[in-house]
């Protein structure tokens, strides 16, 4: 049995890693440089896509002033990626020591979670990534970093801390933020969002997420498997809408298991404060329901960090829903400014951010001609098992009247998944009708993203079905199912005449 240590929760945070976040990644004695003429490239935000251009582009010869209001490195090293995932593998520890008994392992006792410990650890960990991506050893790779608020002045001109730096091409890369539900009294109520529930230091006894998205399931599980109670209210008819409704449906039934509730066509419709509790109403198919938590995380979308940049003094097209308007060589309304990462574009994911600052600092600085619809993007969600996903669904390959064929392999047939206990899943595999030419693929396992991957860099590159079945693959892995669809299609190869000719060579 797994419990929650109430004594472990109240131990006050260490403020060593937090401390040595911010010394690494906005130092407070930091001087910002004088500006150095004209820089050949100005980049606002230091997130994934900000740090991605301004070290090529440096590394390239190009004088360079990065920009960033708060902390380097974005949503991926301060509230998105680095932290979600390190809680998430504590999360899956506990899990595992919850099933060692299946495993022929004996737990004696009661396991104790002691949250704010894993919190630590979540924290040592962003402490130490951040020595990567600090100021000083971005000014030591010959990058101008300045920490300010930025605004355009004119087409060419950006003022930070009441200095004017000029340029001849610029890079807006900052990034987005988390939606703000409409939902009266939640404002006032307070509430959990990925940017700062990672500042929680005891376990929220009761947790409503609102949102079914990729978010809101991490973010539920792993507080289900810490021991909170956990309710998902999602506004829609589905769970996790993007993703194929097989795939949903095991993600569902994981959460189920790991006692996650989940309430589809729900709406939240209004929240306010009963002493320590929040009480939330709940409407579905016209029912009307409370529940009392201690805690609500907003999983609902992210808007473009748009608002404060003076974006018209620079003559850029820009939408508050939408973030700025670029065209396929993501560029801005102004030829001398470029946009890249959320700040611009609907895939919101780190790898996104990144590829498409290589795009425009390329198309900017070398008059370039690459196009970011060219790009194959994959994406995982970090549930247990995982969701990935590359390329077309086949509802996609139907609108646009592409005939598709599909196979299939169970994780229950892959030796491997069966030995690791991580049978649930499956690898799936879209073809144009006809070839061997892979169109998209979804895995659901326990390691889908990493083995994702593989099938990215097949259609990047063109490597059909055929390739892979030769391709020999170390036994026994989980990616062994990618070789065994590939195998399926070798086999639909044998028609009937060619099985038929065959038995008569090898009678002969």
């Amino acid at each position: 049995m797994i419990a929650a240590d109430e004594h472990t929760d109240e131990v006050r945070p260490d403020e060593r890693f937090p401390r040595t976040l911010r010394a690494n990644l906005h130092p407070p004695a930091w001087r910002n440089p004088e500006p150095a003429g004209r820089y050949a490239l100005v980049i606002i935000g230091a997130g994934p896509g900000g740090l991605t251009a301004a070290r090529e582009a440096a590394a390239l010869g190009a004088k360079v002033a990065l920009i960033e209001r708060d902390l380097i490195g974005g949503d991926r090293l301060n509230v998105g990626c680095v932290p979600s995932k390190a809680i998430i593998r504590t999360a899956r520890l506990y899990a595992e020591m919850r099933d060692a008994e299946n495993f022929g392992g004996q737990v004696p006792g009661e396991i104790r979670i002691g949250f704010a410990t894993v919190m630590e650890r979540m924290r040592r960990i962003q402490a130490r990534i951040s020595r990567g991506s600090s100021a000083r050893r971005l000014a030591e790779a010959g990058i101008d970093v300045y920490f300010g608020e930025a605004r355009f002045s004119g087409p060419d001109t950006v003022t930070v801390a009441g200095q004017s730096l000029r340029f001849r091409k610029a890079l807006i890369a900052t990034g987005a933020r988390p939606l703000t539900p409409p939902i009266p009294g939640l404002a006032e109520a307070g509430y959990l969002t990925n940017e700062n529930v990672f500042n929680l230091t005891a376990r929220p006894r009761r947790l409503l997420v609102i949102g079914g998205g990729p978010l809101g399931c991490e973010g539920a599980q792993a507080f289900a498997r810490f021991g909170s109670h956990v309710i998902i209210a999602q506004n829609d008819p589905t769970f996790l809408a993007r993703e194929e409704r097989d795939a949903a449906q095991i993600i569902s039934d994981a959460l189920a298991r790991d006692g996650v509730e989940i309430h589809l066509n729900t709406a939240v419709v209004a929240v306010r404060l009963e002493g320590a509790d929040k009480i939330v109403d709940l409407v579905c198919d016209g029912d009307k329901s409370s529940v009392a938590v201690d805690e609500i995380l907003a999983g609902i979308g992210r808007a473009p960090n748009v608002e404060s940049l003076d974006l018209e003094a620079a003559g850029i097209r820009y939408d508050t829903n939408t973030g700025v308007k670029v065209d396929d060589f993501l560029r801005t309304s102004n030829r001398r400014v470029y946009a890249a990462g959320d700040v611009c574009l609907e895939h919101k994911f780190t790898h996104t951010a990144e590829a498409s600052a290589r795009i425009a600092l390329r198309n900017a600085l070398f008059l370039g001609r690459r196009r970011f619809s060219k790009l194959t993007i994959p994406w995982c969600t970090y549930t247990d098992p995982e969701i990935a996903h590359v390329g077309l669904y086949v509802r996609e390959a139907w609108d646009q009247n592409i005939p598709v064929r599909t196979f299939t392999i169970l994780m229950h047939d892959v030796d491997r998944a069966v030995t690791d206990g991580e049978a649930e899943g499956f690898v799936k595999i879209h073809v144009r009708q006809g070839t061997d030419r892979i169109l998209g693929a979804t895995v659901v396992a326990c390691h889908a993203g990493e083995m994702i991957n593989g099938l990215s860099l097949a259609i990047s590159t063109g490597i059909g079905l055929r390739a892979l079945a030769r391709v020999i693959h170390t036994y026994p892995t989980q990616a062994e199912a990618i070789k065994m669809a590939a195998e399926a299609y070798e086999r639909t190869r044998l028609t009937p005449f060619l099985r038929a000719l065959s038995k008569r060579w090898l009678a002969w």
